[in-house]
């Protein structure tokens, strides 16, 4: 009992703001609800409105790849609701994993914190290799890839993660000022394609909307949605199934507006400039998202995008407007950029959080004259470097949106516990009509995770697994609530 206990012992939300004050892992508070909404448009406006669409609409959804989006617009707005809540309310950096911490105990946090670092991580590599292709489409050249014996060495995917970690590790409002240039640009490409896009716009184009439903034969076995495993209705393609299918995957064009959460506690009032950063990005994302996956299928008929290497030049270029593709390469850049720069803000802030409180090393805590953890920031560049630039990913995009999924399913359960056990915080932000919205946003994750293929679940299992195992190797021993707590339990006792 006592081991299971402590397993659950949760972190108060006052000691996990009084940990904000350590002077040798002390965070500057630099950010605006301006930065915070900079930030969230910047990580979620890049790969999934140049490429995703057109590959979802061509082999997935067709035309009702824009309902798709607002399916999963509608799990990330319910979702985001919590994320305000707990950020307005626990201002300290880790996002779900210090929210879990408070509200379900020392194990479930490790979890979460571990799952987070396998969401960033992946996120940081894949979206670098995508910024390496549009580059080698910039340079007019091929992928900047060289062979080193049998292995190809992506050495432009490593060079966006060298110059991200560089700005990082200066400090984070340099970053914000960065990303506020690149977003200016990407949305003026945006802006560009909705304008051209419109003139070859054809209504017909959008007939049937939700196409019929054919056999695909990428989507058998391990690589079917779990949920068409468990309804035995096969691998399909088009349909609703193909629709909700298609939700689940454009949900990757979504991820990273909890990133805004994870720099509550560089935040200055973060309890009324976080709920803004990341209500105000959610919003613009979404109308962007919908209009180009409107003008898209409008441009040609969704059966020219279905040989899986379809983006969004493909549509311009079959309407004869090759000149276009120049452009978007170019907001792709910008916007790819600004992708990695904010996901590896993430993955450090989480490290950070799970290090101060010793879950990890407590060294890779310390914060440098600027103010930003310098050693995580150093060490997550080489990794991420390295997994960008030997690994070839394929599949492994999926594994970023089931770890996303699982915290926000458990930040949407965690505003009602912690309703429950500490009424008494004052909350900058509160999710209206709960139990109801906290409820279906966490039914709305769920739903999207069984769309998700059986072999993605199978590699999470594997993850998660994996983290157990280090949790009770290292973690757990070394936890800083644990050899706080231990000494006044063991007082508190009756002898025996």
């Amino acid at each position: 009992m006592a081991i299971a206990s402590g397993l659950f012992r949760t972190k108060s939300v006052e000691q996990s703001i009084r940990d904000t004050d350590e002077p040798d892992s002390k965070l500057r508070k630099d950010l605006t609800a301006k930065d915070l909404t900079i930030f969230g448009v910047a990580v979620v406006i890049g790969a999934g409105i140049f490429t995703l669409t057109a590959r979802t609409a061509g082999t997935v959804a067709g035309p009702s790849v824009s309902l798709a989006f607002v399916f999963a617009a509608i799990a990330c707005g319910l979702t985001a609701l919590c994320y305000a809540e707990f950020a307005s309310t626990v201002p300290v950096a880790g996002s779900a994993y210090t929210y879990a911490y408070a509200t379900f105990g020392e194990v479930i946090a490790w979890i979460i914190g571990w799952d987070l670092i396998l969401e960033f991580a992946l996120a940081v590599s894949v979206v670098a290799k995508g910024w390496s292709q549009y580059l080698g489409e910039v340079l007019g050249a091929n992928a900047p890839v060289v062979e080193i014996g049998s292995l190809h060495f992506d050495w432009g995917a490593v060079l966006i993660i060298a110059i991200v970690g560089v700005l990082l590790a200066t400090g984070t409002k340099l970053s914000s000022r960065v990303s506020a240039i690149a977003v200016a640009i990407k949305l003026g490409v945006i802006a560009l394609v909705l304008v051209v896009g419109a003139t070859y716009f054809k209504p017909s184009n959008l007939t049937p909307y939700i196409p019929p439903s054919e056999p695909s034969e990428k989507a058998e076995g391990v690589r079917q949605s779990l949920f068409a495993f468990l309804t035995g209705s096969g691998g399909t393609s088009y349909g609703w199934y193909g629709l909700l299918a298609a939700a689940s995957l454009v949900f990757f064009a979504f991820i990273g507006f909890d990133v805004v959460a994870t720099t509550a506690e560089e935040t200055r009032d973060p309890q009324r400039n976080v709920p803004r950063g990341i209500f105000g990005s959610l919003a613009i994302v979404t109308v962007l998202y919908v209009a180009v996956s409107l003008i898209l299928t409008g441009m040609v008929s969704y059966t020219q995008l279905a040989d899986g290497n379809a983006t969004l030049a493909t549509a311009f270029a079959l309407n004869g407007a090759t000149w276009v593709k120049n452009i978007i390469a170019i907001g792709a850049l910008a916007g790819l950029s600004t992708v990695v720069m904010v996901m590896f803000l993430g993955q450090t802030r989480v490290l950070f959080a799970m290090s101060r409180d010793g879950l990890l090393p407590r060294s890779l805590a310390q914060t440098g004259s600027k103010g930003t953890p310098v050693r995580l920031t150093v060490i997550v560049g080489v990794v991420c470097a390295l997994l960008a630039g030997f690994v070839d990913f394929g599949t492994l995009e999926e594994m970023v949106n089931i770890g996303t999924l699982v915290a926000f399913v458990l930040v949407s359960i965690g505003v009602l516990i912690l309703r429950r056990t500490r009424p008494d915080l004052p909350r900058g932000f509160r999710v209206p009509f709960v139990p109801v919205l906290p409820i279906l946003a966490a039914l709305a994750c769920l739903w999207l995770m069984l769309n998700l293929s059986i072999e993605t679940w199978l590699r999470f299992v594997v993850w998660m697994a994996l983290g157990t195992v280090v949790y009770f190797a290292y973690s757990r021993s070394h936890s800083m609530l644990r050899r706080q707590r231990e000494p006044e339990e063991k007082s508190l006792s009756p002898a025996r």
